[in-house]
């Protein structure tokens, strides 16, 4: 670079610079990868929703974050699997799982479990009013077949139920649809997009898996007082980002201070800013 200056080449400035910018990302990403050393970071996840009170604001806003988010996954080339879904009663959905899979998904995303924030005008007032919607995001990793996880009969209860379809021809007449809960901790898992009752349970399974095995790594966190824990306070009360888009554009990380004035990109997946400024906060 300082060559290209001392000779005026304009063309040879460019490429130093093009290259200087290469390397200053290449930097960053090993960098970033340099933060995903835990036991867990490699492994998929399973992402929660669930709508808070509110009914169809929250309940629309519940299914906007799981589109960020699969979004997200798919510009990445991950893939995305629809675990679970119960629709809300107009529109949006109550609650939501499902399962992402790619290198280090649970690493990248594990300190996006709380509660997300919504401001704006709601297309569902007719006197068209400004409404604060939220909606919970639970992060899990994907227990591998390396990590082994007891799990005793007694303490679990099996409930099997009637799958809700579309209508008419698609919907389910079986009790294919699963949910297992663990008496000890109430840790409660559902699946229904299997026909086969037999692999909507061995689904249950793995999510109830994966559930256990992070109740137990917050255990630790707890037992260890890591402050720095993602989900350490995090509650209803709470709130780990919020989204306006009325009166103003923004979207504001409440626990980096991270920020962004277009909200559309972010709702539209993406969110690696959100996602690397938050890794930096947790291994400052």
């Amino acid at each position: 670079m300082d060559l290209a200056k001392s000779e005026s080449d304009k063309s040879l400035q460019d490429e130093s610079f093009d290259k200087l910018q290469a390397l200053k990302a290449g930097v960053k990403k090993l960098e970033i990868k340099c933060f995903l050393s835990n036991d867990s970071d490699n492994l998929d996840s399973y992402l929660e929703f669930h709508a808070g009170a509110g009914g169809t604001e929250s309940q629309d806003w519940a299914e906007m974050l799981r589109r960020m988010y699969m979004k997200w996954a798919s510009n990445k080339g991950y893939s995305v699997e629809l675990i679970s879904e119960h629709k809300g009663d107009e529109a949006g959905i109550k609650s939501s799982t499902i399962k992402i899979s790619g290198d280090y998904i649970y690493g990248y995303l594990k300190a996006e479990s709380g509660i997300h924030r919504l401001v704006r005008i709601s297309p569902f007032d007719s006197s068209a009013r400004r409404h604060t919607s939220f909606a919970s995001v639970w992060i899990y990793p994907v227990v591998d077949d390396k990590i082994d996880i007891e799990i005793i009969e007694k303490d679990l209860r099996i409930d099997t139920y009637r799958s809700s379809g579309a209508g008419g021809q698609h919907v389910n007449t079986t009790d294919s649809a699963v949910r297992i809960t663990h008496i000890p901790t109430k840790i409660v898992v559902q699946c229904q997009n299997e026909r086969s009752q037999h692999k909507n349970k061995e689904t249950c399974m793995n999510m109830l898996k994966a559930r256990l095995y992070e109740h137990e790594l917050q255990k630790r966190e707890k037992q260890n007082e890591n402050i720095e824990s993602s989900k350490s306070d995090i509650g209803w009360g709470h709130q780990i980002r919020s989204y306006v888009l009325h009166p103003y554009q923004m979207v504001k990380d409440n626990r980096t201070n991270f920020e962004s004035s277009n909200p559309e990109k972010i709702l539209d997946g993406e969110i690696d800013n959100f996602l690397e400024s938050s890794l930096y906060k947790i291994n400052a």
